[in-house]
């Protein structure tokens, strides 16, 4: 089963404008799928596989002579010398949709895209599916605590796969996989102690210095760590807001996972029912929402740069980010009854600190009409009503 991408529409609109469209994100996000399937009259090379990482590796121009125009080049980061040579193509070309690459490690494609097709490229980021793809599937939870057990990996719902085996799986074949590639662990298992305690600390703010002596390593390492997690799409940042507030405003970042499925994972559940009663429920849910805006900005090829709020006097915005121009201030709640103290802190920090243009909650519950100016949605609403 195919489930359509949202990002699809803006993927054909680069080819049309770009020579070469890069689409970078986790790893099973689906990029390889996407370009397949919207593709099929692209050659298909896969630079995992020995025999054509070696073959472009040892002689690019012969290489390249066989695949020199409309070619999907899988996992780019593989053969990164590639790029120069392609370079050379598409300026002698002169000709949009020549070339689609695929990536999993934003630092080292960004990084060599910067050096050698900059002007040439056009960026995409994929994450896994979003709730409004699932439900375009007809594929719908009851629960938010459903969608956070299950997770959101393609491969669970093309191939039905039960969602605790196939992120163990994913655990081992793909993050310790790539981790051991980027960083020369000597011991795995502290590395791995690191990520579940990561995992108890997602939505909270960071604290280097307390999470390295509960792992028994340095803060430096932990921020290391924390980069290499972030440059391999398993985690993403939320930066502190902090234009205009001088020293007042929290410098630190909050850190959630790029899938919900491995959250749950590192956390130990092995049933959706576990999560309601799970003391981190909030910050799952948080780790849920956030990502659903953040998938909403990327499938219209946009940065999605989203932040946070918070004050030495904990005064707090669980989201901030700017849409046409508009600041908006999000609050998320995981509970299913409205309640008008929902918006406290959004009126708060429109009175006293910047004037918000949109005021949104979302929530466990019904949609709600205006209330102060404010909007209350359902988490499953996110992307038909930013």
């Amino acid at each position: 089963m195919i489930i359509q991408r949202q990002i699809g529409s803006e993927f054909k609109k680069l080819l049309d404008e770009y020579p070469v469209v890069t689409i970078i994100g986790p790893r099973q996000a689906g990029k390889t799928t996407l370009a397949r399937y919207l593709l099929p009259d692209y050659t298909y090379i896969s630079l995992e596989n020995p025999e054509n990482k070696n073959f472009a590796t040892e002689d690019p121009i012969a290489f390249l002579k066989q695949y020199s125009n409309r070619v999907i080049f899988d996992e780019i980061q593989n053969t990164p010398h590639l790029l120069s040579y392609l370079q050379g193509i598409v300026d002698n070309k002169q000709q949009n949709g020549q070339f689609v690459l695929t990536g999993s490690n934003q630092l080292q494609l960004s990084s060599i895209i910067s050096q050698s097709l900059a002007g040439r490229t056009a960026i995409l980021k994929l994450l896994p599916l979003s709730i409004s793809e699932l439900s375009t599937a007809k594929i719908k939870f009851d629960s938010f605590e459903e969608y956070l057990f299950n997770g959101f990996l393609p491969a669970i719902y093309d191939k039905k796969q039960r969602a605790n085996r196939a992120y163990a799986n994913y655990y081992q074949t793909y993050v310790l996989r790539d981790i051991r590639l980027l960083i020369n662990l000597k011991d795995i298992s502290l590395f791995e102690k690191f990520l579940k305690l990561l995992a108890g600390r997602v939505g909270q703010i960071i604290n280097y210095q307390s999470l390295g002596n509960d792992v028994g390593v340095s803060s430096k390492t932990i921020k290391h760590w924390l980069s290499v997690l972030e440059v391999s799409f398993i985690i993403f940042k939320l930066p502190p807001y902090f234009e205009n507030f001088g020293k007042r405003a929290i410098k630190s970042p909050k850190y959630y996972f790029s899938d919900c499925g491995l959250l749950s994972y590192l956390l130990g559940i092995n049933q959706s029912l576990q999560i309601s009663r799970d003391p981190l429920v909030g910050n799952m849910f948080e780790n849920l929402v956030i990502l659903e805006i953040l998938k909403f900005f990327y499938n219209q090829g946009l940065m999605g740069d989203l932040y946070f709020y918070r004050n030495s006097n904990n005064q707090e915005i669980d989201l901030l980010f700017k849409q046409d121009n508009n600041l908006v201030g999000v609050e998320i709640k995981s509970s299913s009854t409205w309640h008008n103290s929902f918006g406290k802190n959004l009126l708060n920090y429109s009175k006293n600190i910047k004037e918000l243009d949109k005021k949104i909650i979302i929530y466990n519950g019904k949609k709600q009409d205006s209330i102060n100016g404010i909007k209350a949605i359902n988490f499953k609403e996110v992307a038909d009503n930013l």
